[in-house]
């Protein structure tokens, strides 16, 4: 089994201390990347610093020329907070656009400000994209809070996510399989909404997840790992029940200028 790549990865910029921010912070956080995002105004983004550092489909780009300065309608969104390292994800599922979107963003606080933001935008021509195949059945999953005393821990979530990632690359991994799991690959679920629906179906092999980075929260326990699918720009998200993974989300930027020849006529996902 790979090594969990949570001890590879060098601290991201910006990553605070524990306990320096609180839910109602980062919602507020939150709250206002959708409405920047919605008025396609990146100066309504609010706590950012003044020295943040901003990427785009992994590669270095400004708020002011990027994603953000695009209007979109937005028809569904939902959030992580993740109060341990003050760092949030958000998911954007936009299709009622001329040029259809679903991105996702982790934005991470120093300071009480938001000092890196990492962008995803997936549209037409990425991996299985189709943004109001993604909105049927992403509304359609329940991702509600859950109890306190049946939550489980940051370590339990990141492992099972961990398990997921590894599988791609060795399959002696064991992950914690859901019964039932959904897998949501742009528009394209592996589920139907039914007891018997799988996650562990359509995995390739041979394909490294590399340079992961977490946004954990215990409260719906979710968990973002935005990484390299060898070499192209990915986010795979988890909802985690009971130790075994629920739900799945992916984007996968093919179109992305640093996506390289060898990735874009590769099956990627396998659905």
């Amino acid at each position: 089994m790979l090594p969990s790549l949570a001890l590879l990865v060098p601290s991201l910029v910006g990553v605070a201390s524990a306990a320096a921010c609180t839910r109602e912070q980062l919602k507020a956080g939150t709250d206002s990347l959708i409405a920047a995002q919605q008025a396609g105004n990146p100066g309504a983004l609010n706590p950012v610093s003044a020295n943040v550092t901003y990427n785009e489909n992994q590669r270095a780009a400004r708020l002011a020329t990027g994603i953000l300065s695009q209007p979109l309608q937005i028809a569904h969104n939902r959030s992580s907070l993740d109060t341990t390292q003050c760092a949030t994800y958000t998911e954007l599922i936009a299709p009622n656009n001329a040029k259809p979107y679903v991105i996702g963003v982790q934005m991470y606080w120093s300071n009480s400000s938001i000092s890196r933001i990492d962008t995803l935008t997936t549209s037409t021509g990425d991996w299985a994209f189709n943004a109001t195949g993604t909105l049927y059945w992403a509304s359609r999953e329940e991702w509600a809070t859950i109890p306190e005393a049946q939550r489980d821990s940051r370590a339990t979530i990141q492992a099972a996510a961990d398990a997921y990632c590894d599988i791609f690359s060795d399959k002696t991994v064991v992950v914690p399989w859901g019964h039932p799991c959904a897998r949501l690959e742009g528009g394209v679920s592996t589920g139907k909404g039914t007891p018997d629906d799988r996650c562990d179906i359509g995995i390739p092999d041979g394909v490294p997840l590399t340079d992961r980075h977490y946004v954990i929260d215990e409260a719906v326990g979710a968990v973002d790992v935005m990484l390299s699918f060898a070499g192209i720009p990915d986010s795979h998200e988890f909802r985690v029940e009971n130790g075994t993974i629920r739900f799945v989300h992916t984007l996968t930027v093919m179109t992305a200028k640093n996506a390289g020849g060898s990735g874009r006529k590769r099956r990627v996902h396998g659905v």
